[in-house]
């Protein structure tokens, strides 16, 4: 028989809030207490003085010890929520941000056709696929990644979920077979190599492939940019995700490259987090800009 331990769920609580460094510690605790107890965060509030087990109270330790090196919760639990689907994550991807959840409403709100299709580009966990594939059943949706086990964690999350979702290894466009798409989304690494952020929080502990993208963080956004008219049918639609500074630089791509109607959004927290822009062949260059809720018209 397991033994109980001294301590309570609000002991254990309290103790590791002040020792994990983070603007979320209170939750952190309670998310790595659950984990190990199996009790829900609504359960600790109600019955505080519950006691734990020594093994419970050992595993919960480390946990917490790892959180105070810095290690990422959903590293520690080996899932995140994301559009609420519990996603198994791993090291080898990045880990599914709230505000990405604000691509997945924009591309929702797109008039595509019914039985659209769909490319996910760079989809880690597969969480924007999935998140789309759960609203939209009829969407036929591709997604891909040029990490290996990135393509199988995604492909797992699918299997989980029981959501119809194409995943494939290919590094950008270059390994996909010949298709068109109505929509093509990505949230694409787009950090500059320099920038101080990266030795800051949970992206220390994430694949520097999944967030650097040259000097400027802008190289794979180009890359997107230059490349999706070819694999778009006429009238599809480019979605991407970028930095809350560089909403004008990717404008002017879009623009530059011949995209109509081209639209800045913001995330959760106003801030100009995604562009989109629609393709049609005859398009004249430098066509108008749509500033709503984002960056100003040029």
């Amino acid at each position: 028989m397991t033994s109980k331990s001294s301590l309570t769920c609000e002991m254990l609580l309290t103790s590791a809030s002040t020792r994990i460094d983070s603007d979320s510690s209170r939750l952190d605790a309670e998310l790595l207490l659950s984990h190990v107890t199996g009790l829900s965060r609504t359960r600790f509030r109600a019955w505080p003085e519950h006691e734990v087990t020594d093994v419970q109270a050992a595993a919960f330790e480390a946990l917490v010890q790892d959180r105070e090196a810095g290690r990422p919760v959903a590293h520690l639990l080996g899932r995140q929520e994301f559009w609420s689907l519990p996603l198994k994550v791993s090291a080898c991807t990045l880990i599914p941000r709230p505000d990405t959840e604000c691509l997945v409403e924009a591309a929702l709100d797109l008039p595509l056709p019914k039985q659209a299709c769909v490319l996910d580009l760079g989809t880690g966990t597969g969480a924007i696929a999935l998140a789309l594939a759960s609203e939209r059943p009829d969407w036929r949706i591709t997604a891909c990644d040029a990490v290996a086990e990135a393509v199988a964690l995604a492909r797992d999350n699918s299997n989980s979920l029981g959501l119809t979702v194409t995943v494939v290894q290919s590094s950008w466009f270059a390994d996909l077979e010949t298709g068109r798409f109505d929509l093509i989304v990505s949230n694409p690494p787009y950090i500059p190599e320099n920038d101080h952020h990266l030795k800051e929080g949970d992206v220390r502990f994430e694949p520097a492939s999944a967030l650097v993208s040259g000097r400027d963080g802008l190289k794979d956004l180009q890359l997107i940019v230059d490349q999706a008219p070819g694999w778009l049918v006429e009238g599809g639609w480019l979605l991407v995700e970028h930095g809350f500074d560089q909403a004008q630089a990717v404008t002017e791509l879009f623009r530059s490259r011949g995209f109509a109607g081209v639209e800045t959004r913001q995330d959760y927290g106003k801030q100009d987090r995604m562009t989109l822009g629609q393709w049609y062949s005859d398009a004249p260059v430098n066509a108008p800009v749509s500033n709503r809720g984002g960056v100003d018209a040029q």
